[in-house]
């Protein structure tokens, strides 16, 4: 018989993010509380006031979104949801696309657009600075440096605490630190994408937090990438590195989409089997049976990928 020990979100550790914060390794991403193709309200809003309700219920500090995921939406959500916010409640949106229609995007961080998109998101989430403001993409037209630039300058005004980055290269990277300081960095990265590799090592070289979209894959299932013998940790470490979380870097955060509208999913597992070569195994101190190996469920607040 299968052992389970359930973990909440803080099971996976914390992280700085810039000298002021530390949020939980389990952050939420917001984005699929919006309508289909990221466009307007959702099915049922009352189960997805609920979904954001969960999260924090069951430990998540660390929320992350954006003014065009809905456009609008998202973040007007989350301020009905969780508005008066907890004290340790860390808020990362961003900022420098454009939403024709569903499913459409387009690029404008120009200076303007982001001062703009700055204020909407301010009176959206209700608040007088947001914690970590990023920007959402390189334009293809604005200088990047010039986008930066803007970012700082709303930095000096108090309006925002922290920059990160999103959708960038090192150089991209490089680029921004000898203008501001940037204390994170948001890419796609998965169990089936690791084309960021490189930028998750240079981020934990230079204490810089990377925030992973698309953490689990974007609905394509952990079997057809990851086969169990690539997630059995030895000595409790899983090699290699998966999306759930990384025991061996302090800048690494996981920040899953909700998958679906409904409270019911908001809590589901990600689950692995451990398993060890000795007589008997522990986990937080707790020893289990090696004749029933115990399963680590870590409560994540999105989404189900089973690992057996």
């Amino acid at each position: 018989m299968t052992q389970q020990l359930v973990l909440p979100a803080a099971a996976a550790g914390a992280i700085a993010s810039g000298d002021d914060l530390r949020v939980n390794r389990m952050g939420y991403g917001a984005m699929r509380i919006t309508g289909p193709g990221v466009w307007g309200p959702p099915p049922d809003k009352q189960e997805a006031l609920a979904t954001l309700r969960k999260a924090l219920e069951i430990g998540v500090n660390l929320i992350d979104t954006a003014d065009s995921y809905g456009p609008a939406t998202s973040e007007e959500l989350i301020a009905e949801a969780l508005y008066p916010y907890p004290a340790n409640l860390v808020i990362a949106t961003k900022g420098g696309w454009e939403r024709p229609g569903p499913n459409q995007w387009t690029h404008n961080s120009s200076p303007k657009h982001l001062f703009e998109a700055l204020e909407g998101s301010l009176k959206r989430l209700r608040l007088e600075r947001i914690d970590i403001y990023q920007l959402h993409a390189p334009d293809n037209v604005i200088p990047f440096e010039v986008s930066v630039e803007a970012l700082a300058r709303l930095r000096n005004q108090g309006k925002i605490r922290h920059i990160g980055l999103s959708n960038v290269t090192r150089e991209h990277v490089e680029r921004a630190r000898k203008i501001v300081p940037i204390v994170s960095v948001q890419n796609r990265y998965s169990f089936a994408d690791r084309e960021s590799d490189f930028i998750v090592d240079y981020c934990e070289a230079n204490g810089i937090a990377f925030f992973p979209w698309a953490p689990l894959g974007q609905a394509r299932a952990a079997h057809e990438a990851v086969v169990l013998a690539d997630i059995v940790p030895r000595r409790g470490r899983a090699e290699p590195r998966t999306m759930v979380q990384d025991s061996g870097t302090p800048v690494y955060e996981s920040v899953p989409a909700a998958a679906t509208h409904s409270a019911e999913n908001v809590a589901p597992q990600f689950t692995a089997t451990f398993t060890e070569d000795k007589a008997g195994f522990y986990i937080n101190g707790e020893k289990f049976d090696m004749d029933a190996p115990p399963m680590l469920t870590v409560d994540i607040g999105s989404i189900s990928i089973g690992a057996s």
